[in-house]
């Protein structure tokens, strides 16, 4: 396919039929005159006429130039244009198209389905088979394989079945399949690759030369994915950390925290410095939220690589209470027991029994109160238990003070302290302000707490690093020293209020909470448990069920995995104890693709791709050519009404007849005119309110409309999901909807449509006062208009516009549907009305009989229903719905099936409650 820069020409064997272009004009330079007609007169009038030399008209310039124009067009077009082509491919050989389709393929997938498809076109124009080789492993579990030489259409059938798988390809494994493969002829691969290295990437392109020359296609270093690492915890603040494939440059990432419904609970921003490949960042969050983080992901790029789910390892801290003294089980609202669960109640899970017990339990913090020093057994399996990440939080007392304990973090000296009393010159000690490295920083500190007796510590050089609390005179009141993986940590005073008055205060809550959270957390599983697959997550990071190759996996396992199809991302385990499995568990550092072998051609999606200009050109011509009649036809006099002659002369058809056929004639070639321009229908929201393309489209099926807000993004999602429920509506129901089609009150006439979907942007403008007038005149003639915000919260900005909006439409009274609303019941029976998300009530106008037969105009709600209906060009849903999924997506299209019956059918569902009454009266 020879070309021209940016363009080729499929057919360019027809381009030399442009030379013959000087010859068409010399053939239209001259026409014959236009026939005059002269009826019979009398003989007498015939003579004295004298005979005129006729000379031949000439066709006006303008004309011949669009004729010539017309000719051109039609040529060029025959010989297939096309815009940004790809490049010719090598040899006559099959075209083997190696893709990278494992997670790192997610973040630009539409970007390789199209370089895909014109890759496939191309070999179709030059009659050359396909080979279409993956190189992610399939969900089925099967092997990496080939697809063998196939014919464009059915290669083309199988691309569209590929999706980003969410775990790594593997290489290896295709390298090894090469090695017994053989074409026909030498042929060419494209490798559509991922950009990322790993899998002996350099061995790979070498066997790959060995099939036909090899070009990569690769994104551009700036657009590789990121990787999101799991979070560590410090204290109630959660350490993010993430991995860029370059370090060149300087960039910049926002990681999202969201809950179990997918609402963000908080975000913070992530800078790579120049030269730097990770980058770090801290969540500081109270401790109650952060236990509601269920899952981060970097904004903007849909990949399991950028998306970290969260189990109780993160947020359950289940606190094991040693059983106390004797004398304090006593008097149990004396003893320390008592104020430590009452502090820790609301906000941890509390487990009482003795450390025989509890050792045997999954806890994540372990509470010993002034105790006597435990057996060597006993103090052994704490050791352990220490070593392997937990937290024992010790409080001291007499039997502490006695110095015969060594089960503590710093070196005590025997006796206490006692501040105030009939035997001391000291008053009680108020609390000093915590050190800003303390895990208490920050926390303000009661006029009102004063310590009475406390435990010294000994001095030593690393006391200030172990110290996390002290008294204003200096001496420490918490310490702590690290246990391995765990935490020992001493209270130098008492859990009851005998030494000090710290048990009565609110900071004694915080202090015991921010201890808590420093400990690691558990998920309630046995050591060696087999958990089977609860929620997997697909290569755009979005949960779904598992696939059915996926398998069991143990929780040894769970600290080194193998991410495949066996164990793909996501949860294990069941709703109640569930074990989070990552991506980066296994991938946490990438790097660009090497410098392959000589030879070997690299390119990026550039984002500009090969499109097809024949059909302009011929549509251009068209309209060209039904121009040129008309013009015809009027130089020729037919939309005149002379008598006798038109332009350049009379024709037979020029009396009352011959002017009503051309009036019709001319007539029907505006209404071509009008139905052949190109996009009309298609951008149906474009066309404007007199234009009879945008009336026929509208008229002639039945269709759902959805108002354009100006953000492109918005009013795509619009589309797809009323394109959705149009499919579903087809399917379920007897009605058959054509494509919804997008409309702008100021402009478009809105009395086409039963319903407009309407979605809240932020930065919608204000209608104008035509476009105002025309929805209120649209909703009092009988129009339903739905209105979306899109947020179930009914905080945002979109709710602010909805009521500015509102209040100039000046409508009725609303209420929350009722049960027995006929919203509820007009084909299926609902409870519920969700929409992609969940959590906001929906709108209507109170039931009023006199207006609209009691059928509201007006419903509202903020559960984004077109993202929950929208689907692309497969049928296949587009964004995820949360936090039902699938059943709440299905209950969503329900919801919008009975809307569009709601605004078809009025309430004839209602008028059913009185049909025993009609029949009563008639007798039957």
């Amino acid at each position: 396919m020879p070309g021209l820069s940016a363009i080729a020409f499929v057919h360019p064997w027809l381009l030399p039929a442009l030379a013959l272009l000087p010859a068409l004009w010399w053939l239209l330079r001259v026409t014959p005159p236009s026939p005059r007609l002269v009826r019979f007169p009398a003989m007498r009038l015939l003579l004295g006429l004298v005979q005129s030399e006729e000379t031949p008209a000439h066709t006006p310039l303008w004309l011949v130039l669009l004729r010539l124009l017309l000719a051109g067009l039609v040529i060029l077009g025959l010989a297939q244009p096309l815009l940004n082509p790809l490049g010719p491919r090598a040899g006559q050989g099959p075209l083997v198209i190696v893709i990278d389709n494992d997670w790192a393929a997610a973040r630009a997938w539409r970007e390789r389905e199209q370089a895909l498809a014109s890759l496939i076109d191309n070999a179709e124009r030059d009659h050359r088979p396909i080979m279409l080789l993956p190189t992610a492993p399939p969900a089925s579990g099967d092997p990496v394989q080939a697809s063998g030489l196939l014919p464009a259409s059915e290669a083309r059938r199988l691309a569209q079945t590929l999706r980003p798988e969410p775990w790594p390809s593997e290489r290896t494994a295709v390298l090894k399949l090469l090695e017994g493969m053989h074409l026909p002829a030498p042929g060419h691969v494209v490798w559509l690759s991922n950009g990322i290295a790993g899998g002996e990437v350099e061995k790979l392109a070498e066997r790959l030369q060995r099939l036909g020359p090899v070009e990569v296609l690769s994104d551009a270093p700036e657009r590789l994915p990121h990787l999101l690492l799991p979070p560590a915890t410090r204290g109630s603040e959660l350490a993010l950390s993430a991995h860029r494939a370059s370090g060149a440059g300087q960039d910049a990432i926002t990681v999202r925290a969201n809950d179990e419904r997918g609402h963000l609970v908080a975000q913070a921003e992530l800078a790579f410095e120049p030269g730097k490949s990770t980058a770090a960042a801290t969540l500081k969050l109270p401790v109650e939220l952060r236990n509601e983080i269920a899952r981060l992901e970097i904004s903007g790029e849909r990949t399991v690589g950028a998306t970290v789910l969260l189990d109780e390892r993160w947020r359950r801290r289940p606190v094991g209470v040693i059983t106390a003294p004797a004398n304090e089980q006593a008097e149990p609202l004396l003893g320390g027991h008592y104020y430590l669960e009452r502090a820790l109640q609301p906000y941890s899970e509390i487990v009482e029994g003795t450390l025989e017990q509890l050792l045997e339990r999954q806890l994540a913090v372990l509470i010993l109160t002034d105790s006597d020093p435990l057996p060597p057994a006993l103090r052994a399996q704490l050791d352990r238990w220490l070593q392997a990440g937990g937290t024992l939080l010790r409080f001291a007392g007499p039997r502490l003070a006695q110095g015969n304990d060594d089960l503590v973090p710093v070196k005590l000296r025997r006796g206490e302290r006692e501040l105030g009393g009939a035997m001391s010159w000291e008053k009680p000690e108020p609390l000093a302000a915590f050190d800003p490295k303390s895990p208490f920083a920050g926390l303000p500190i009661p006029a009102d707490v004063a310590i009475k007796r406390q435990v010294l510590a000994e001095p030593s050089l690393d006391l200030e690093q172990k110290t996390w609390a002290r008294l204003a005179d200096g001496t420490p009141l918490v310490t702590a020293d690290r246990r391995g993986k765990g935490w020992l940590v001493l209270v130098h005073t008492t859990a009851n209020p005998d030494w000090s008055t710290l048990p009565f205060s609110g900071l004694f809550v915080e202090m015991l909470q921010r201890i808590v959270a420093l400990s690691q957390g558990v998920a309630g599983n046995a050591e060696k448990a087999s958990l089977p697959p609860f929620r997997t997550l697909d290569g755009f990071g979005e949960l779904a069920p598992p696939p059915a190759a996926a398998s069991a996996i143990g929780t040894e396992e769970l600290l080194h995995p193998r991410i495949g199809p066996r164990h793909p991302p996501g949860y294990y385990g069941s709703e109640s104890t569930r074990r989070a499995l990552n991506l980066t568990n296994q991938v946490s550092a990438i790097a660009p693709l090497p410098e392959l072998p000589p030879g070997v051609a690299r390119a990026v999606y550039s984002g500009q791709h090969e499109r097809d200009l024949k059909p302009w050109l011929i549509g251009a011509a068209t309209l060209l050519a039904l121009a040129d009649l008309v013009i015809s036809l009027a130089l020729r006099g037919l939309f005149l009404g002379r008598r006798g002659g038109g332009l350049l002369g009379g024709g037979r058809g020029s009396g009352a007849g011959g002017l009503g056929r051309a009036r019709g004639t001319a007539a029907l070639l505006f209404a071509a005119l009008a139905l052949a321009a190109p996009g009309a229908q298609a951008a149906g929201a474009g066309a404007a309110a007199g234009d009879d393309s945008f009336a026929i489209a509208a008229t002639t099926s039945t269709r759902l409309a959805y108002v354009l807000t100006g953000d492109p993004s918005l009013d795509e999602v619009s589309r797809a999901g009323l394109t959705g429920l149009s499919l579903a509506l087809n399917a379920r129901t007897a009605i058959e909807a054509a494509a919804p089609m997008g409309v702008d009150p100021d402009k478009d006439e809105l009395a086409f449509f039963p319903l407009l979907y309407w979605p809240i942007s932020e930065r919608m403008p204000d209608l104008s006062a035509v476009g105002l007038q025309k929805v209120l005149e649209y909703l009092q003639n009988g129009g339903q208009i739905m209105f979306d915000t899109r947020d179930p919260n009914r905080a945002g900005a979109s709710w602010r516009v909805l009521r500015r909006l509102l209040s100039d439409l000046d409508l009725p009274a609303l209420i929350q549907v009722p049960e027995d609303h006929v919203l509820t019941r007009s084909f299926y029976l609902l409870h519920e009305l969700p929409g992609r998300l969940d959590g906001s009530p929906v709108w209507v106008e109170r039931s009023d009989e006199m207006v609209n037969d009691g059928v509201s105009a007006v419903v509202i709600g903020g559960n984004d229903w077109a993202g929950a209906w929208a689907v692309d060009d497969g049928g296949r849903p587009l964004m995820p719905v949360v936090p039902g999924g699938e059943h709440q997506r299905e209950m969503a299209i329900r919801f919008g099936i009975n809307l569009v019956m709601y605004a078809l059918t009025g309430n004839y569902k209602g008028d059913q409650v009185h049909l025993p009454a009609i029949l009563e009266r008639l007798g039957l």
